[in-house]
């Protein structure tokens, strides 16, 4: 019976895609095999020495600490996807809001309660403090074209809109989704001179944070409105403030609300919607439950973060399942361990994602105690786990 600890209320959608039969879950698991997650913080959080892998319903896994798992052997997974269509329709949104003055004309005709038959005239009268452009034939740029970035451009060119699309890393999957009716951008500075709005559908990195500064908001158009429905330290704060003041741009509509935004004249600020609509959440958890179904019954690893994806059809009664390191003569080491115990590979794959690495090999012959022991003895191995 494999045990799965929940850290938050994951979908039913998701948990009956678990076999009642095979495992287990609630929020009171002591030592789980694993671990299904939605927003809550893991960094303080002690793993099982049973925990082998963690599967968070969602995109991101800044509440993950990722390196550290990668350290003891867990295989993290997320569900990239499963809530494009809920986070593409709120982009959509902000485009909207972004450009009518919305959110101001709503806030304003709330003061207008108590006038009686007089708020007829002091709509007509007011209303024109809140005109704005239409959207169409505008032009979009959208910067990382994955997921959520392929379901923004293509609906806003439905629209009317041009659209630019920039990803220096786009996928041959994610190309052939793409209307061929975007116009590709061969640098962000593209991105900054020609389009009048500008939404991010990036992950946070090193080289991504502060994306939306000083520096690039000044290559951009004058009036421009910034969307960032990412994540909030993709654009500097202080730095979009001061633009929102000088006129340099128009609106800024974000989903990761800060003190310091909050209130701000221009800035949308919604408490981080995305993805919180039932289907997203549905979806998301089918998928994390998939993901963890198939590692702990099969080791074959989809989506995971800080492991390569490996698919490898049974050919064998038993499967070992290794984590390790991604060093030279590992495989060397691997396989004359399992000849000297006298074991037969039927079948085996390999693959590496930067510092780590994983094997699986099937094998009809029996894997005892002392056959595991030697393999987990070998210097640079992490975890070892038998699938039988």
């Amino acid at each position: 019976m494999y045990q799965i600890l929940t850290l938050n209320k994951i979908s039913a959608t998701g948990l009956d895609r678990l076999p009642a039969d095979q495992y287990a879950h609630g929020n009171e698991i002591a030592q789980p095999d694993a671990i299904m997650v939605r927003s809550a913080s893991m960094h303080e959080m002690a793993l099982d020495p049973n925990t082998v892998a963690i599967a968070r319903a969602g995109a991101g896994v800044n509440n993950i600490p990722v390196d550290a798992c990668s350290e003891q052997g867990v295989v993290v997974f997320n569900t990239p996807g499963a809530n494009a269509n809920a986070v593409k329709e709120l982009v959509l949104c902000a485009l909207l809001l972004t450009s009518r003055k919305i959110v101001p004309a709503i806030d304003w005709c709330k003061t207008l309660k108590g006038e009686g038959d007089a708020v007829g005239k002091l709509v007509e009268k007011g209303k024109s403090a809140f005109t704005g452009p239409e959207i169409k034939g505008k032009t979009l740029g959208v910067v990382g074209l994955g997921a959520i970035g392929i379901l923004v451009a293509n609906a806003a060119k439905s629209l009317g809109m041009r659209v630019y699309g920039y990803d220096p890393y786009l996928s041959v999957d994610a190309a052939w989704s793409l209307s061929r009716d975007i116009k590709h951008a061969t640098s962000l500075d593209d991105i900054f001179a020609n389009c009048d709005y500008i939404t991010v559908h990036v992950p946070l990195t090193d080289e991504t944070r502060g994306l939306v500064c000083k520096d690039s908001i000044a290559k951009m158009k004058d009036g421009v409105r910034i969307l960032n429905f990412a994540r909030g330290d993709l654009v500097n704060s202080a730095d979009i403030l001061e633009a929102l003041r000088s006129g340099k741009v128009a609106a800024y509509a974000t989903d990761f609300p800060s003190d310091e935004l909050i209130g701000e004249s221009g800035v949308i600020a919604i408490p981080h919607l995305g993805a919180s609509t039932p289907e997203s959440e549905d979806n998301c958890a089918a998928m994390a439950a998939d993901e963890l179904r198939d590692y702990l019954e099969e080791g074959i690893i989809r989506n995971s973060v800080n492991f390569p994806n490996v698919s490898l059809p049974r050919s064998a009664e038993t499967r070992i399942c290794l984590i390790h390191r991604n060093v030279p003569s590992m495989l060397n080491q691997i396989t004359a361990t399992l000849t000297e115990k006298n074991v037969n590979i039927d079948n085996m794959i390999n693959k590496s994602k930067k510092a780590f690495a994983y094997t699986a090999i099937d094998t009809n012959d029996a894997i005892d105690d002392d056959t595991l022991a030697a393999l987990g003895a070998i210097e640079g191995i992490v975890r070892v786990r038998v699938i039988r």
